[in-house]
């Protein structure tokens, strides 16, 4: 069985996570974690997502992986034991000291995070030793390094690695540039993601003189990383021995985790049929690219790729779909949205769910009142057209505009 694991920045997202087939989510809570710019889970909400994971069979891993000063460790005793209280299925975390305490005061599974940059098999077996079941691998690896760490490590570890989403340019994400300038620590879980402003080179004695470190239009982004894409080759990721394959995203839409979560399942499940006959559908990469996204990249996975094959020479994301809106429901031949961009009458959109994807022309578009207009460009209101399909609330509507 491989494990597709997916983001949960919110409650919703965690269940359109697990709605879509993600087997697992990750998310944080209020504190300890890398992602404050998440909306991330109150107590009373962490423990609603684990009852609706457990009652689907499936697992929430929750993040202790910041690097902690001394205040930061205020409080962690009770959070432990919340969260062992809780019935969360894993802790994952990148500091010795915060460690010892999960071992300390529960029987809760750790995860070593992305962050402990574990990138042999002697320190894999280090942790194992000290009590981990789990390595989130560091995203510098390649797939024949992956696979001598699984044919040099316990059975019972189990190597997760990513598989898609945002990449950071310092080594495993351990990064100080962004407390550097603005004072806001990535390692404590609050960076500014410096490595993707744009930056001149000025030389000390010609103030003012602002020069690009490479010739290209709108300037240089000397240090933003593509995203990562490995939709293609998952067969072999798995191959190597990663048995968890994980998206990253706990900042992005409910949207973007769908569509994501959505492509990848049904890619794994194919390789899971047949994998001496699995070929990769092409349909899957389309999918994908209805999503807002940087350039794409396969990271480490077949060696260094060097600036060309992993940065990006602009700040913009690219789409070849807009998000319109999620469904609300579907009554009396009619579909209601919630809009989040303007539809017209007349626009070709498509309605997608967890298994289904159709297409639908609006027609006889309404506001919220019931009154007939051409253009719905108010978001964050509910609208309606006719539709003679079937969709509820954890669906989806499109507007494909790069076809």
């Amino acid at each position: 069985m491989i494990e597709l694991l997916a983001p949960a920045g919110d409650l919703p997202r965690l269940k359109t996570a697990l709605d879509y087939g993600a087997d697992a989510v990750y998310l944080g809570g209020m504190s300890f974690g890398l992602r404050k710019g998440a909306t991330n889970f109150t107590k009373e909400e962490m423990m609603e997502g684990v009852s609706y994971a457990h009652e689907r069979g499936k697992k929430v891993y929750v993040t202790l992986n910041i690097i902690p000063h001394d205040e930061d460790l205020e409080n962690l005793d009770a959070y432990i034991k919340f969260l062992s209280d809780a019935k969360v299925d894993g802790v994952i975390i990148s500091d010795p000291g915060i460690m010892m305490k999960v071992k300390e005061l529960s029987d809760m599974e750790i995860h070593i995070s992305t962050q402990g940059s574990v990138t042999n098999a002697p320190t894999a077996n280090f942790w194992y030793h000290m009590g981990a079941r789990r390595i989130v691998l560091a995203r510098e690896l390649s797939l024949d390094e992956i696979k001598n760490i699984r044919d040099n490590i316990p059975e019972d570890m189990v190597l997760e690695g990513f598989c898609h989403g945002a990449m950071c340019m310092s080594y495993s994400g351990r990064c100080l540039i962004s407390s550097y300038m603005t004072g806001r620590d990535p390692n404590r879980g609050d960076c500014a993601h410096p490595c993707r402003y744009k930056y001149h080179l000025v030389e000390e004695k010609r103030p003012g003189e602002y020069f690009p470190i490479e010739e290209v239009d709108g300037g240089t982004y000397i240090m933003n990383s593509r995203d990562l894409k490995t939709i293609e080759f998952i067969d072999k990721l798995i191959e190597a021995g990663i048995y968890s394959l994980k998206i990253e995203g706990r900042i992005k839409s409910s949207y973007y985790v769908a569509t994501i979560v959505r492509a990848y399942r049904k890619a794994i499940d194919e390789y899971l049929k047949s994998p001496s006959d699995y070929k990769f559908d092409e349909k899957y990469n389309q999918e994908i690219e209805m999503t807002s996204h940087r350039p794409f990249t396969s990271g480490f996975y077949f060696g260094n790729p060097g600036a060309e094959g992993q940065y990006n020479q602009s700040s913009s994301y690219i789409s070849e779909a807009q998000y319109k809106g999620d469904v609300v429901e579907v009554k009396d031949g009619r579909l209601y949205v919630f809009l989040k961009n303007g539809i017209n009458e007349g626009d070709e959109l498509e309605i997608f769910g967890p298994d289904t994807t159709d297409k639908v022309i609006v027609k006889d578009l309404r506001d919220k009142d019931g009154r007939l207009i051409d253009r719905a460009n108010v978001p964050k209101d509910t609208y309606s057209f006719i539709y003679d399909g079937q969709a509820d609330g954890n669906y989806f509507v499109r507007k494909v505009i790069n076809k």
